[in-house]
């Protein structure tokens, strides 16, 4: 495993966002690199799955957004009415809004610079879906996101979480936990050209962050229904699908 220390918890928010900051040129890249471009099929599946369960002009929020990869694919969607992207991390904004063409699309689609426990910009039952794409686990405070998310849904609404999972199979952890903890770093270190702390915070990261089952648990635990979870490549990575109820 890494020597990196993860950043205290009263820390991390100040971290994370200088460190996306620093790395978000390279941030699109990197992902294709270290995950032999499958995070594009599961962004994809995140999206299929919000047209397979909602129908309508839907109002989204794409939560923790980054470079806005999985909004650009939302506002494409014919299904889709209308696009609200959040993130903390300001150059990574900058990069979605480049890519979203805005402003030609605003009105379309609208830009924040947020934190995804303090919503409050945002009102009661404002949208018919809220998505991350490995952004939940970079939050200082799981439970009060969830809630966040929970009352900025409409009922009947969708949550959509894209992340990394757990591996079951130990042989199949042993390779994916050298891959991920040793490998990926220096994927990164390449690309940046040197040593930068995000690297290694984005593997070590994940050993706090809830399995599939635990993350399903919390999800209940903070009144979303009909939850369930996809598997891909052996757990290595999930999209946690969950309902507001009616």
């Amino acid at each position: 495993m890494s020597e990196f220390q993860m950043p205290q918890p009263d820390q991390k928010a100040d971290f994370v966002r200088e460190n996306f900051d620093k790395i978000a040129k390279k941030y699109d890249q990197f992902n294709d690199w270290n995950s032999f471009l499958l995070h594009r099929i599961w962004k994809n599946r995140l999206v299929k799955e919000i047209e397979k369960n909602l129908s309508g002009h839907l109002r989204v929020m794409d939560l923790c957004c980054g470079t806005g990869d999985i909004s650009v694919r939302l506002e494409k969607s014919s299904f889709v009415a209308h696009v609200t992207c959040v993130d903390f991390s300001e150059n990574m904004l900058e990069i979605a809004k480049t890519r979203l063409q805005v402003p030609a699309k605003q009105g379309r689609v609208y830009f924040e610079v947020g934190d995804a426990t303090q919503l409050k910009n945002f009102q009661n039952s404002q949208f018919d879906v809220v998505s991350i794409g490995f952004g939940l686990r970079n939050v200082d405070n799981l439970p009060k996101a969830l809630q966040e998310i929970y009352r900025i849904l409409k009922p009947g609404g969708l949550f959509l979480n894209l992340d990394v999972g757990k591996v079951k199979n130990p042989f199949i952890r042993w390779i994916a936990d050298f891959y991920f903890f040793k490998i990926v770093p220096i994927l990164g270190y390449i690309l940046w050209g040197g040593r930068n702390d995000m690297f290694d915070y984005l593997p070590v990261s994940s050993l706090s962050y809830p399995d599939q089952n635990r993350l399903q648990s919390l999800l209940e635990e903070n009144g979303f229904q009909n939850v369930r979870y996809l598997n891909f490549v052996f757990g290595n990575a999930v999209l946690h699908i969950s309902k507001k109820p009616l």
